[in-house]
Formats: structure tokens, sequence, C-alpha cells
């Protein structure tokens, strides 16, 4: 290579390597599900589960543990359980973009669960999108309709709420509907075709 390309060359990589990784973790917080020990989190070495608090450290294992277990014995076996931040303050709810969410799942990298969401029905639901995001693809799971989405993850999940606010029960409802009239182990064979 010449010397006058290697600037330029240089350029690029430090584009490449540095500035947009650390863009992309100053503007897309939930990004930072990726490596969540540097906004102060602290993680669990038996599960992929952290914490904000590491005295809920047991209870987040717990939901965890019970939800993994729930969705694979009763739905279909997670390829890899993903991370699962559990956050008890809105402090670092917020440090991950959650905003007035209860819950998010980031593709297949992660979860954070929020304040009000250390409940089993809300860690089910979260890991019923990742299910979905292996069985179908994280960007068709992105390209489905919200109904089958969302309303596989409340009617799966044993959300007991009911109804809940719409468009949520109106989703349930119909994807309830549907999964009543496929059977169960073509479900995502028949999901790939919405």
């Amino acid at each position: 290579m010449n010397n006058a390309k290697r600037p330029a060359v240089q350029r690029l990589a430090l584009l490449r390597f540095v500035v947009v990784p650390l863009a992309a973790w100053v503007l897309v917080k939930p990004v930072r599900v990726l490596a969540p020990g540097l906004v102060g989190i602290a993680c669990g070495a038996e599960a992929p589960v952290c914490v904000d608090d590491p005295q809920r450290l047991q209870a987040a294992n717990a939901l965890h543990a019970e939800a993994v277990a729930f969705v694979s014995n009763t739905i279909a076996p997670l390829q890899r359980p993903p991370r699962v931040i559990f956050c008890s303050t809105n402090a670092c709810a917020d440090s991950f973009g959650l905003g007035a969410r209860s819950a998010v799942t980031i593709a297949n990298w992660g979860i954070v669960i929020g304040p009000r969401a250390w409940k089993p029905y809300y860690v089910r639901h979260e890991l019923i999108h990742v299910l979905q995001g292996q069985r179908l693809g994280v960007m068709r799971r992105l390209f489905m309709p919200t109904w089958f989405v969302e309303g596989m993850a409340y009617g799966l999940s044993l959300d007991p709420r009911a109804p809940l606010a719409e468009p949520w029960e109106a989703h349930r409802v119909r994807f309830n509907a549907w999964a009543a009239r496929i059977p169960r182990d073509q479900w995502w064979q028949e999901a790939g075709k919405l």
C-alpha cells in the first residue's frame, strides 16, 4: 500500500471500529445490553442474569430460570437464553432506553426488565420474543404482523391481566384464535407464511 492511501485507510478503520461503536453506545441505549458492566450492572456467574442491585440477584435468577423452563417446556426449546438485565430502579431502566415500557427485548442479544416487570409473565413474554427471533429470524420478526408477535407473547406467557389495554387485548384474542386452528407442531411453519 502506498503511503498516500494509508491515512485514508486509517481514518476509515478508526471510524468503523471506534467512532461508530462509541456513537451507538451513547445514542442507542439498548445496545448497552451487550456490555452492561460498563454502566455499572453486575452479572451473575451462574446464568446470563444481570442486576443493578446485587441483593436482588437471587430473585432475578429465580425469575429467569422459571421463564426459561416455562418457554422451553410449553412452547419450544430456546436455542440459547439471552442475557437478561433486571433493573430495580428507573435510573437503571433509563440507562438502557426503556422509557415508558415495562420490559424490552433487543434483537436476540438481551432483555431489559424494568422495575415494574419483576413478574414471571413479563419475563416469559420477553423470552417468547427471543424464541420468535430464534425460530423465525430477528429481521423477519420485526416485519411480522403485530397481532402475531405481541399476541403470542401475551397469549402464551399466561399474563393474568384481562382485559389488556388495547390494542394488546385484540392482538392476544387474534393470536389465540389463530393458534386454536393451527396444530402446535406447525406454528412456526405457518407463522413463516404470515
